[in-house]
């Protein structure tokens, strides 16, 4: 027996999953819309959609996070002073040239 769009639930979690997904694939398609627009009125409107839905998919990813669906693993200090360091050195390569 086939099952239709009414007799699937999806969970919160897996709601929530994919509104996470989609805003992050919209977002990668807004910024290669933006790399390419050659026309500012384009640009500037690419960059509006892009910012309100970088705002959407946080707000989703905060209510993922509140909820123990998201699991964010804390950075160990020495791994961030370690990049910290290396970008350091790129920055001072950029510069001197």
């Amino acid at each position: 027996m086939k099952q239709s769009k009414k007799d699937v639930m999806l969970s919160e979690k897996d709601a929530l999953q994919d509104l996470l997904d989609i805003e992050k694939l919209l977002m990668s398609y807004y910024n290669a819309a933006l790399t390419e627009g050659s026309c500012k009125p384009f640009r500037k409107e690419i960059m509006k959609q892009f910012t309100s839905h970088a705002e959407t998919q946080f707000l989703v990813f905060e209510q993922m996070l509140s909820r123990g669906y998201y699991k964010v693993q804390p950075a160990e200090k020495q791994l961030v002073q370690q990049n910290e360091e290396n970008f350091s050195k790129v920055l001072k390569q950029i510069g001197s040239c």
